[in-house]
């Protein structure tokens, strides 16, 4: 397993994997894994309030995404799944965008051409051969090897453990090897699917199914973040140069619920997260950039001021969400005008505006 920073904070160095970082770089790193915890907790709390429909946490796996989040580049194109929030907000994603999803009113806030994000998916791996195919059409438009940083273009594929067992997962997996597809499948191995253990999704490390698919697999610590940027960012290049895809397992834990209607105590034990906790990937940053004298009161109160701007921007734009035009469901099916949707909307209307006068009319026909 590829580890640059253990669960002391130690740092060690990989001479395959090794990461030279800038003290301002490494700050930035810890902030955003803060950052995104804050967010995290403060999304929990708003559906416990009854501001959210739902919340799929992350708390445990910020190494992970945000390490992710941070090794591609701009041009290239990020599939999410559902519980990918840290490596939106290392996009630039407004946060509000994300929590738009789980109130109900959208199915993403943020514009996928303009971010190179695409929505959220809440379809267990159902994502992963569109990032296969999005990868053969970046091939088909001259995008890979051609040396030029700019426009070299990769996509990284988002799952869980609990998606290899899907079907789409293996028919992914092999398209992308076969067609020589830029693409990084990055499972976040957070141990449980919901209340099943890895140990029931493969009998092999996930990383393993790589071999059988004719790709590289790299086993990562997941709750290292160095190592995590560190072997996307390897595995992006190789992508982009022409040389592939590759199946990175990025091994974490989930210490949340899977959801907030999930309750976790019912299948697994106290110890088994009281031990994943002295492996926390924000102590163990902490620990480090302490200890390389990078880490001051000040920097401190100034991100402990700007989590609590945060949460409060987040109470304060969920209540101020708004429920959508019902006729705008219709606006972006397609690209161009398209009939059948067309008088699809026609007939919604109608029935909605005799809903609409059916509420204003007495028992009678007449004005309530």
């Amino acid at each position: 397993m590829v580890q640059l920073l253990d669960e002391h904070g130690v740092r060690h160095h990989d001479p395959e994997h090794d990461l030279d970082l800038t003290p301002e770089e490494l700050r930035g790193l810890y902030r955003e894994m803060v950052l995104m915890r804050r967010f995290d907790s403060e999304a929990e709390a708003l559906q416990r309030k009854g501001q959210l429909g739902l919340w799929a946490g992350s708390r445990g796996q910020e190494a992970s995404q945000v390490g992710a989040g941070r090794a591609a580049r701009r041009q290239d194109q990020l599939f999410p799944s559902y519980r990918d929030h840290g490596a939106l907000l290392a996009r630039g994603v407004d946060p509000l965008h994300i929590l738009s999803i789980f109130r109900g009113i959208d199915h993403g806030g943020w514009d996928p051409v303009e971010m190179n994000v695409h929505p959220y998916t809440l379809v267990i791996a159902a994502q992963m051969l569109p990032a296969v195919g999005y990868g053969m059409g970046v091939q088909r438009d001259g995008a890979v090897g051609t040396g030029d940083p700019d426009r070299d273009t990769a996509v990284v594929a988002f799952f869980g453990d609990g998606a290899t067992s899907q079907g789409e997962a293996a028919e992914a997996l092999n398209w992308a090897a076969v067609f020589n597809a830029p693409v990084v499948f990055f499972c976040q191995n957070n141990q449980w699917a919901i209340s099943e253990p890895v140990s029931r999704q493969s009998p092999v490390p996930l990383h393993r199914r790589a071999e059988g698919a004719g790709m590289p697999g790299v086993l990562v610590d997941g709750n290292d973040v160095l190592a995590v940027l560190s072997v996307v960012r390897s595995a992006l290049d190789r992508a982009r140069a022409g040389g592939g895809p590759t199946f990175v397992e990025s091994f974490t834990f989930r210490m949340g619920a899977h959801t907030t209607s999930d309750d976790p105590t019912r299948y697994r034990l106290a110890a088994e997260v009281d031990a994943w906790r002295e492996k926390d990937p924000i102590d163990r940053l902490r620990t480090y950039l302490t200890a390389e004298g990078l880490l001051d009161e000040e920097f401190e109160a100034e991100l402990a001021a700007e989590s609590e701007a945060l949460a409060v921007r987040l109470r304060e734009g969920v209540s101020a969400m708004q429920d959508p035009d019902p006729v705008s469901m219709f606006e972006h099916a397609y690209a161009e005008p398209h009939p059948q949707v067309t008088a699809e909307r026609d007939e919604f209307l109608a029935a909605w505006e005799q809903h609409d006068a059916d509420l204003h009319a007495g028992p009678h026909g007449g004005d309530a």
